[in-house]
């Protein structure tokens, strides 16, 4: 599979005609606590899961399993979640904003 050309992170107002590729990775503020850095990844991985379960056509969070959710983490290429992920990726499918 090629490299693809990765997409910087858009500003304010910029069209979004690129969302399937990656973004830049920016690096993460310094000096906050620990624990806001564990939290903020576990976000990120779960918004990832979310997302690749709503593409594979889980569209409720009753669908989506532990089991389906470490699967789902397999596919993407993410370690495998915690039970605490698993119940945030849940969490994530059942909101309506």
């Amino acid at each position: 599979m090629p490299d693809l050309p990765q997409a910087a992170v858009p500003k304010k107002g910029d069209v979004i005609d690129h969302a399937w590729r990656p973004i830049i990775k920016q690096p993460l503020p310094a000096g906050r606590p620990r624990s806001w850095y564990i939290a903020h990844n576990r976000r990120l991985k779960a918004m990832r899961l979310a997302i690749a379960l709503l593409d594979a056509g889980a569209f409720g969070a009753e669908q989506a399993t532990d089991e389906k959710i470490h699967r789902t983490a397999e596919i993407v290429g993410v370690r495998p979640p915690s039970p605490a992920t698993c119940r945030m990726v849940r969490r994530m499918m059942e909101a309506r904003r």
